[in-house]
């Protein structure tokens, strides 16, 4: 059984920083390349970052770009995504995911269907 745990979401204001970190056991957490997702209240759930399974390439969604890092511990299996400078706009409920062995590839870093485990996510609020 795979699980994966968000923890590092809460209460920031505008042009403030936070970091997430996701925990993920039972399967080879080495190998899998890992996303973050998140959705806010009456949208999709979109992509904001990702990062292959040896941390040698990344992919951010735009509207994040050079304000979010995504990083990963393999020796830890966990996965973390700083955020800074956020913005009001950045407020929904973050979702950490995690692909099967080396996968996806890069072209689909940013596709959901792609990731096959999801934790159950943490909120993330931006007050202005």
């Amino acid at each position: 059984q795979v699980q994966l745990v968000e923890s590092g979401g809460g209460l920031v204001q505008a042009g403030g920083s936070m970091r997430l970190s996701c925990a993920v056991s039972g399967r080879a957490f080495s190998t899998s390349t890992m996303g973050w997702f998140r959705q806010a209240p009456g949208k999709d759930r979109e992509f904001v970052a990702a990062i292959s399974w040896s941390g040698g390439s990344t992919n951010y969604a735009d509207s994040v770009k050079g304000r979010f890092t995504i990083s990963r511990y393999n020796a830890k299996n966990t996965m973390y995504l700083q955020m800074n400078s956020l913005k009001p706009e950045d407020t929904a409920v973050y979702y950490c995911a995690a692909g099967g062995r080396f996968r996806p590839t890069a072209q689909g870093m940013g596709v959901m269907d792609e990731y096959e485990s999801w934790g159950q996510g943490t909120q993330v609020t931006v007050s202005s």
